[in-house]
């Protein structure tokens, strides 16, 4: 199971000639997934004289861009904090640029006619399974008030609206977006990867990146000269000093059902396509695909060292626990096949957000920090990072997540091992121990400590 349902829908032939040989260019990109694609899209719009390449270590989408859930997000991680930490004026006009992202990559898709399966039918997030999460999301709608979003933005669904919309276990209530629409992504990489070729950008694939020298970047089957050089490799950065322990790398396992008859989905909803997640501790989400699966994903696992990771043997006992859940949030699943089994790995930065870096003293930058919310947030990462290359003065460059100056100076690193490993397997251990008292109907005050505990651990990892 090294590639997921997307990348088997959407990929055919083999991967494109890596580089064999020297090369110059303007600006080199490391990484064929969405901030690396988006990147030299907005490069070559803005400035179309560049001479701009892509180097992939596998085949464009084969990370973190071609196994998501499918969500497309006009919102961050974080993004509540970021904003209110700004003034009125500066939060208004931030709040709009993240807004945006959907109408933004909606255009790119209109203009180069990519098909992606998109659709806008926004997202339930969170769905309330117990009155603790039902508590807990509306203090987060309280503070998306905070900073300014309204109704029309973010709106409590009760325990009824929500069961019309999606009848999972247990509907307590939760909170309605109409700002996240559903792809297929990696028909949406394959898209942007044509666009690019069509445009004079070259495409290497099969070439990893091994290390960086003043003005070069370096791989196997070449040196790649260039003024400009961007690592776009999220959780994938492992080797490279430049960004290595800017992110966590963590894996995600996802599965997705044998197709389902409409009777079925008229049981589960989701008539309007939404996506949607639960209140889990555990991060549970999912789609309805295009042909009609039921595609879901559950929080995953760290590996010591901080080594992302692609390959998943069918004897991976996570799936189990995500196969679970899924049953759980749906019972009218539970003698429907599982015919897909995926995982991934995302980037979890160690300060809580999301960034774009540009040093323009050694010609390196870089983007992620996503939390798993990259498929919308790398556009908007990818526009800010052009902006940076290019030295326009826009909003953009104006914004929380743009840096000017080093990578050491801009983005805090992670502790070195085992401080990560152990604060990882802590914080796992007490999401499953919360999810374990909300499944037993426990009283208040043995709830209670290990809410507290929870909130804590969120506090001391931002």
């Amino acid at each position: 199971m090294d590639i997921s349902l997307w990348m088997e829908q959407a990929v055919e032939g083999e991967p494109s000639e890596p580089l064999q040989q020297d090369i110059r260019v303007d600006v080199a990109i490391a990484g064929g997934g969405f901030s690396g694609l988006w990147t030299a899209y907005y490069l070559k719009t803005l400035a179309p004289e560049l001479d701009i390449c892509v180097l992939e270590a596998q085949r464009c989408g084969y990370g973190a861009s071609g196994r998501n859930g499918g969500w497309m997000m006009a919102a961050m991680e974080g993004e509540t904090r970021m904003l209110a930490a700004l003034d009125d004026d500066h939060r208004a006009r931030v709040a709009a640029l993240i807004h945006g992202i959907l109408p933004e990559v909606e255009g790119v898709l209109v203009t180069h006619k990519i098909d992606c399966d998109y659709h806008r039918g926004g997202g339930i997030f969170a769905a309330a399974r117990y009155p603790e999460q039902a508590s807990l999301q509306r203090q987060v709608l309280e503070e998306y008030r905070a900073v300014g979003f309204g109704e029309e933005d973010y709106r409590w669904l009760d325990a009824d609206e929500l069961r019309s919309r999606l009848c999972i276990a247990g509907a307590q209530g939760g909170i309605y977006t109409p700002h996240i629409a559903r792809i297929q992504p990696a028909r949406l990489v394959l898209g942007l990867v044509r666009t690019l070729r069509d445009m004079g950008v070259r495409i290497y694939e099969q070439t990893p990146v091994t290390g960086l020298e003043p003005g070069v970047m370096l791989t196997a089957g070449g040196r790649v000269n260039a003024s400009h050089r961007v690592l776009a490799l999220e959780g994938y950065s492992t080797g490279l000093p430049e960004v290595e322990r800017r992110v966590l790398a963590v894996q995600s396992r996802i599965v997705a059902t044998e197709p389902l008859d409409d009777d079925t989905w008229d049981s589960i909803g989701l008539a309007q396509r939404e996506v949607f997640c639960d209140g889990s501790p555990l991060t549970t989400y999912g789609q309805r695909s295009a042909d009609n699966r039921m595609v879901f994903g559950a929080r995953g696992t760290y590996r010591f060292g901080g080594k992302p990771r692609s390959q998943f043997g069918a004897e991976d006992t996570g799936f189990e626990e995500v196969e679970r859940l899924m049953r759980e949030c749906f019972p009218q699943l539970r003698s429907t096949a599982v015919t897909h089994r995926w995982g991934g790995t995302l980037g979890i930065p160690r300060n809580g957000f999301a960034h774009a870096v540009y040093d323009r003293a050694t010609g390196i930058g870089t983007a992620g920090g996503y939390f798993g919310e990259g498929v919308g947030a790398s556009n908007l990462m990818a526009r800010t990072l052009a902006d940076l290359v290019l030295g326009r003065d826009t909003e953009l460059v104006r914004s929380p997540w743009a840096y000017s100056g080093s990578i050491d100076a801009s983005l805090r690193r992670w502790e070195p091992e085992p401080l990560r490993w152990m604060g990882y397997k802590a914080t796992d251990l007490v999401r499953r121990l919360e999810e374990g008292v909300y499944q037993r109907e426990a009283p208040g005050w043995q709830k209670r400590p290990v809410q507290v505990v929870s909130g804590w651990l969120d506090r001391l990892l931002t």
